[in-house]
C-alpha cells in the first residue's frame, strides 16, 4: 500500500523561524529576478552570494572543506539559473543535505547561510530556518507523530527544515516507536514538495551513516553530504579571540598562555563540543574575572581592568585539576 502524499501550504513569522538577512524580492513563481541575466556576474549581483559568502568566511574559523562544498554549491545554483533562463532546464537541481561532524563545528550557522543563498537565489519563498530534533516530530501516542511532523513542516514551507540528531527518528530497537511516521511523511514531502522546501539532516557521522543504510529511502533524497571537520587548537585559539573581542573582552599574555594548555586538555577530555566548549569555558572565566574584581570593593577599576581576562581566571579551572573535569 502506497503511503499517502502530503502537500502542506507554508507560513511565516513562526516562533521558532530563523530569520534570513533581508534580501531583494523574489518574483511571483518564487525563482529569482534575473531573468534576463546571461554571466554570472549578472546573477551575482543581483544575489548577493557572494557577501553571504565572504561573510560566512568572516563568521567561521577554518572549515575550508565546508566552505569549498557551500561555494561548488552556489555554483550549481548559479549556472542553473542561468540554464533556466536560457530554457534549458525546467526541474530544480536536488539540494536536500546532510550535514556530519561532532557539536560546535558550526553546522547549524551553515544552514543558516545555505537558506540564505537558496533564497536569493530563487531556489526557496523566504529563505527561512526552522531548527528541531526528534522531540519536535515524533508524538508518543498513536495519532500523534503526523499532526506534529505535519506542522513543523508547515511552518518550515518556503525555507529549509533543519533536524539535528536526526538518526533519533530511527529506533528499530522499539518496535512501539513511531519514529517511521515521520519518516514516511519526510520522505513524501522532500520528494513531492522539493522546489519549496530543503531538508538539512544532520549529526555524528557514525551514526548518520547507520541512519541512512536503516533508511535507504532517506539516503536516495540526500544530494549534498557535507562532513564538518573538528577544529584544531590553533583555531580554537582563534575562536576564542574572536568571541571575547565580540565582547570588548581580551587576554593577558599569561592568560593567553594559560588558555592554549586548557584547549589542550579540554579537548582530550569526553564531551568536547569544540566551539561550544570554547564559549562555555570564556563564559567561566568571565564570571572568575567578575568574582576577582568584585572581591576588591575600594579598588578603582580601569577600562583595562575590566575587559582583561588574567591567568588566575583560566588556570582556575576544573579542568586543571582534574583530568576528567570539564569546568
Amino acid at each position: 500500500m502506497n503511503a499517502p502524499a502530503y502537500h502542506l501550504p507554508g507560513v511565516k513569522n513562526t516562533a521558532d523561524v530563523v530569520a534570513p538577512t533581508p534580501a531583494r524580492a523574489l518574483n511571483t513563481g518564487g525563482a529569482s529576478d534575473d531573468t534576463g541575466a546571461r554571466t554570472v556576474a549578472e546573477v551575482l549581483a543581483g544575489s548577493q552570494v557572494t557577501s553571504i559568502l565572504d561573510e560566512l568566511d568572516r563568521e567561521l574559523v577554518g572549515l575550508l572543506p565546508v566552505k569549498t562544498r557551500m561555494r561548488d554549491i552556489a555554483a550549481l545554483l548559479v549556472i542553473d539559473r542561468l540554464r533556466r533562463n536560457l530554457g534549458l532546464t525546467s526541474n530544480a537541481p536536488s539540494l536536500h543535505m546532510s550535514f556530519t561532524g561532532n557539536p560546535g563545528t558550526g553546522k547549524t550557522t551553515v544552514a543558516m547561510r545555505m537558506a540564505q543563498i537558496l533564497h536569493n537565489l530563487g531556489y526557496v519563498r523566504s529563505g527561512h530556518l526552522v531548527a528541531v530534533t526528534r522531540d519536535d516530530l515524533v508524538g508518543q501516542y498513536i495519532g500523534h507523530t503526523a499532526p506534529k511532523t505535519k506542522e513543523v513542516l508547515k511552518k518550515a514551507m518556503g525555507g529549509v527544515l533543519f533536524i539535528d540528531e536526526a538518526y533519533y527518528l530511527y529506533r528499530p530497537e522499539n518496535e512501539r516507536d513511531y519514529g517511521q511516521e515521520a519518516i514516511e511523511i519526510l520522505l513524501q514531502v522532500m520528494e513531492n514538495q522539493r522546489d519549496d522546501l530543503v531538508v538539512i539532516l544532520a549529526g555524528y557521522k557514525d551514526r548518520m551513516d547507520t541512519f541512512f543504510q536503516s533508511n535507504p529511502g532517506m539516503n536516495s533524497r540526500i544530494a549534498h553530504h557535507i562532513e564538518f571537520p573538528d577544529y584544531a587548537p590553533a583555531e580554537l585559539s582563534h575562536i576564542a579571540e574572536k568571541m571575547l573581542a565580540e565582547q570588548h573582552y581580551s587576554m593577558d599574555s599569561g592568560a593567553n598562555a594559560a588558555f592554549q594548555k586548557y584547549i589542550q586538555l579540554r579537548m582530550q577530555q569526553p564531551h568536547f563540543a569544540n566551539a561550544r566548549s570554547i564559549r562555555n569555558a570564556l563564559e567561566r572565566a568571565r564570571l572568575r574575572q567578575a568574582s576577582r574584581l568584585f572581591s576588591q570593593p575600594d579598588k578603582v577599576l580601569s577600562a583595562a581592568d575590566l575587559s582583561t581576562l588574567c591567568a588566575e581566571d583560566i588556570l582556575a579551572s576544573r579542568v586543571f585539576q582534574n583530568p576528567q573535569a570539564s569546568a
